[in-house]
């Protein structure tokens, strides 16, 4: 806003008309400016109650007026709700609850139409529900549907407390006000349906994960239970090592599949319960190239591949499937190889019993720098104690 209160003045006193002129582009320039924060507002993502807190002190400034809320209609209970205000002296209107149809604003709501009182004084309104409504003093009320997309979203209610006498242009830009409001609250709900549309995705995907891996179990009752235990081991791991927590759902999610390609193993290679020949770990080896084959067309799965791809690789680089070695093999996958061969270790096989907690971490202990990351095994031995 321009403040240069002496140069309004000279421009009025040696021009009237140019400095009527001046004062309308003044007006014209904060209104822009106000609908200007308001997009501002809209756009950055903030939280609604933040968004509407700036909108109705535009609200209060551009129009002039001395308060101003918004109520936000609830579509399960179908009531008009205290969103937010400013300009009051009590709280006397943050625990408004309306009916549509109840009240001036529920009026409002439910014609959709403007409801204008000129005078509140000497007249019943449903602002006698709050005994604090008195003190506000209040004269002028309009209460103003919040449209958008056809479908009522709320009420902007304005308050004065004086008799308020508004020309055409005052009134449209308060409606203009109103669908800036309305806009706000429309993206805000779009962004939170879409927020929620999305969790109940990533469950959708994560559930169905689960599933594959259930399934695969079944297949091989030996290994039972050996998923829920290496997933909940490398995130433990992940966090001592200090991996950011973003990284913990594809962590999560390559851990649970870490297996998947076991599928097109033949049950005879699968279920052996001696060693394998040589030409039946030629197939053995395949499953983590199975698993990428498998796993690689689902876009959000291609950042959790490292593990099924690499749990196999050794940090001399006599692993498989592409022979990497040290850190070219990537670090969910170096941690996840010490977790998998400590559980298979611990666990009875149909070709030996399963080992003492010592005597895996003795074995784990030796294949540092080898088989294991050095760095992940000392991590890993942190967290089984000295």
């Amino acid at each position: 806003m321009i403040t240069n209160t002496s140069f309004q003045q000279d421009i009025l006193h040696l021009n009237p008309d140019l400095g009527a002129m001046y004062l309308e582009l003044q007006r014209q320039f904060d209104r822009l400016s106000a609908l200007r924060a308001i997009d501002l507002a809209i756009t950055s993502g903030l939280e609604l109650k933040t968004t509407l807190a700036t909108i109705l002190e535009q609200v209060t400034d551009q129009l002039n007026i001395d308060a101003a809320t918004v109520l936000l209609l609830e579509p399960q209970s179908g009531m008009l709700e205290f969103a937010a205000g400013v300009g009051f002296r009590s709280g006397a209107l943050q625990h408004t609850r309306l009916r549509i149809g109840e009240g001036h604003a529920g009026r409002a709501a439910a014609d959709r139409a403007t409801v204008h009182i000129a005078d509140l004084n000497g007249q019943q309104t449903d602002f006698t529900r709050s005994p604090d409504f008195p003190e506000e003093s209040f004269v002028s009320y309009f209460s103003v549907p919040l449209i958008s997309k056809h479908q009522v979203l709320g009420v902007l209610e304005i308050f004065h407390r004086r008799r308020l006498e508004p020309d055409q242009d005052w009134l449209d830009f308060m409606n203009m006000l109103a669908g800036e409001t309305a806009i706000a609250i429309d993206s805000a709900v779009m962004f939170k349906n879409l927020e929620r549309t999305n969790a109940e995705l990533a469950l959708a995907y994560d559930k169905t994960i689960e599933g594959w891996t259930y399934a695969l179990e079944l297949r091989d009752s030996a290994t039972q239970g050996h998923t829920k235990r290496v997933v909940e081991t490398t995130l433990a791991l992940a966090k001592t090592m200090g991996l950011p927590d973003p990284d913990a759902i594809h962590i999560r999610r390559g851990a649970t599949l870490h297996d998947i390609g076991k599928v097109a193993i033949p049950d005879s290679i699968l279920h052996k319960p001696g060693p394998l020949d040589e030409q039946e770990w030629t197939i053995m080896r395949r499953h983590p190239l199975i698993a990428v084959d498998l796993l690689s067309p689902i876009a959000h799965l291609v950042p959790a591949l490292d593990i099924p791809r690499s749990h196999h690789e050794k940090w001399d680089g006599s692993g498989y499937p592409h022979g990497l070695a040290g850190e070219a093999i990537p670090l969910s996958a170096r941690l996840f190889a010490v977790v998998d061969v400590f559980d298979a270790l611990t666990s009875d096989r149909p070709y030996r019993r399963a080992w003492s907690t010592e005597d895996a971490l003795s074995y784990i202990r030796g294949q540092s720098g080898r088989h294991f990351d050095p760095a992940v095994v000392a991590s890993f031995l942190r967290m089984h104690g000295p």
